[in-house]
């Protein structure tokens, strides 16, 4: 794998440089120490066998087999240490990568290529290359011309014949690289494409059944399916031919040095001896290199993920903040000047020059049609929408510039699709932290939820399943309203809360919202509904991505109906 120098993920695997030297070490060791078979059999047949001395062969034998076992202690230390320095490099990468996949998630990263649910997969392909087999190739090759120079010694047609034989590897080596690449990744890319879509669908099995789509969409998986086996097929045909060429070649380069060293024997050029032990450090020599060609389809999709994984971490850095920059906790003022949001799929703007300011403890609400950018606003508010342009705000400070570990606390989000986490009522309100029992049950009484709670089986110690898939949808989105107002944040964004509620359900909601303003505490909430004007100290309607109206309830309404302009909706 090539590493660029300037980069994270590779400064990350230089500060292993002391292992990596470490294992270069005792492979050199190990493969000086392989000589140690051609010595042994050049002392047996031309030494042992003309003397017939029985002390001679234990002594030597004795020490070869001390010698092996300094072999086998080598080969055992260098895979310990990159075992162990694999699981580090896991523990140093794991939580960077953790980040920097919901990051690209907010970006909204669309290519199934690069998709931040493969880079754990990734992490574990990069971390089983180095410890796997495939890393020791690439150690032990530099040791082949020393063998190749050793069987010049014996006799340059030997050595002449090894370098034959090393570069008709190299050159398959080079082959198997070009035509199995394109192929792998095609089968890596339409297998994902199949695993993603079948998984999209489960999430919405009740559709499927209810209205008769699940004949349809198996077709269209059929399609993909049958494309994936296709892709699949391919690539594993040009992989058995490939390693059934390689067979045929090192089979060929075996009888071929046993015969060249048998020839050179009759005319007495070398010993019998010499010719069994250069037939095995030729052998010795070509084995690293063949180790590279059976493990070159590994090599390539390890590097293949270590660009992915260099791309993500390059794409989304460390911001790593200095301890005295800590901010006081915010207070809530919110300010947007010229903000224009983006999409990679749309042309136009989905906000286009969107201002307005608000003062903390101030209660905005956002109306609009459909397709306004309503919810997108909301995002942009929050800092969770990956293209912006302008300035947002948050207390006079920009708020990308905020530690999350600081500013979520802060902050409270209900969005339209609503999502809990599996785990009990408690844990999702209490957003998975340290549950301070006062506090939960204070945001379920806020959001009307505290007695039907009481009413699950196990109360608050409830467990919610897959996506709290046993509530109604007026359940979730109270419970979810809990969670976003959980500890009185400073500022509080709701889309479109009162969706799936009924009667009761609203009430709970303008009475969470009183009880937010009271605490001083910003809401900016995004419906579609009339009923919520009320609650508003201020308005701003959305057209079309663009600030129709904005300002003081009253104002803003006498404006628009004394306009003749569209009602809020």
């Amino acid at each position: 794998m090539k590493i660029n120098h300037g980069n994270e993920l590779a400064n990350t695997f230089l500060a292993f440089r002391t292992e990596f030297i470490l294992v270069g070490v005792l492979s050199a060791l190990a493969n000086l120490l392989m000589l140690t078979p051609t010595i042994y059999m050049l002392q047996v047949y031309d030494r042992v066998m003309v003397s017939q001395n029985e002390l001679t062969l234990v002594v030597i034998s004795l020490i070869t087999l001390a010698l092996f076992g300094v072999i086998a202690i080598a080969e055992w230390a260098r895979s310990k240490i990159l075992v162990s320095a694999g699981q580090r490099l896991d523990e140093r990468l794991g939580t960077r990568i953790f980040n920097a996949t919901f990051e690209s998630r907010l970006a909204g990263l669309q290519d199934p290529s690069k998709s931040p649910s493969r880079a754990f997969s990734d992490l574990l392909q990069v971390r089983q290359f180095i410890t796997g087999n495939g890393i020791f190739a690439f150690f032990d090759l530099p040791w082949a011309p020393i063998y190749i120079a050793v069987c010049f010694l014996l006799h340059p047609l030997l050595g002449w014949l090894s370098i034959l034989f090393a570069c008709v590897q190299l050159a398959l080596a080079g082959l198997s690289h070009r035509l199995s690449a394109p192929p792998a990744e095609a089968a890596q890319l339409a297998q994902t494409d199949v695993t993603q879509y079948v998984q999209s669908k489960l999430r919405n099995t009740e559709v499927l059944e209810s209205m008769g789509m699940l004949a349809n969409l198996r077709a269209q998986w059929a399609r993909r399916h049958r494309l994936s086996l296709d892709q699949g097929s391919k690539a594993a045909d040009l992989n058995h031919r490939l390693t059934t060429i390689s067979k045929f070649v090192r089979y060929t380069q075996q009888s071929l040095a046993l015969g060249a060293g048998a020839l050179l024997v009759i005319d007495g050029e070398l010993s019998p001896g010499a010719m069994i032990a250069a037939n095995v450090l030729i052998s010795r020599a070509l084995s690293p290199i063949d180790l590279v060609v059976s493990t070159w389809r590994t090599a390539i999709t390890s590097s293949q993920a270590f660009k992915r994984l260099n791309t993500l971490l390059d794409t989304h850095p460390d911001l790593k903040r200095d301890p005295a920059l800590t901010r006081m906790p915010p207070r809530g003022g919110l300010t947007l000047r010229g903000v224009i949001a983006t999409a990679p799929a749309r042309r136009t703007p989905i906000l286009n020059g969107v201002g307005f300011s608000v003062a903390p403890g101030t209660v905005l609400v956002v109306l609009g049609p459909s397709g306004s950018g309503k919810s997108t606003l909301a995002r942009v508010i929050l800092g969770i929408w990956g293209d912006v342009r302008g300035e947002v705000l948050l207390d006079g400070l920009p708020v990308e510039g905020w530690d999350r570990g600081e500013l979520g606390p802060n902050v409270g989000y209900l969005p339209q699709d609503i999502e809990l986490f599996e785990g009990s009522v408690a844990e999702n309100i209490a957003r998975f932290g340290d549950i301070d029992s006062d506090r939960v049950i204070a945001a379920a009484q806020s959001a009307g939820l505290h007695e039907m709670i009481l009413r699950f089986p196990k109360g608050y110690d409830t467990e919610l399943g897959d996506a709290g898939g046993t509530l109604s949808g007026g359940q979730r989105q109270r419970i979810a309203l809990a969670r976003a107002i959980y500890g009185q944040p400073a500022l509080v964004v709701l889309d479109e809360p009162n969706a799936n509620l009924d009667e009761a359900g609203e009430t709970a909601l303008a009475r969470a919202v009183e009880q937010l303003k009271v605490a001083g505490s910003t809401v900016v909430l995004v419906s579609h509904r009339q009923g919520v004007i009320a609650l508003a100290d201020r308005l701003l309607i959305l057209n079309e991505g663009r600030v129709e109206a904005e300002g003081p309830r009253d104002t803003v309404i006498a404006a628009l109906r004394s306009n003749s302009g569209p009602s809020p909706r």
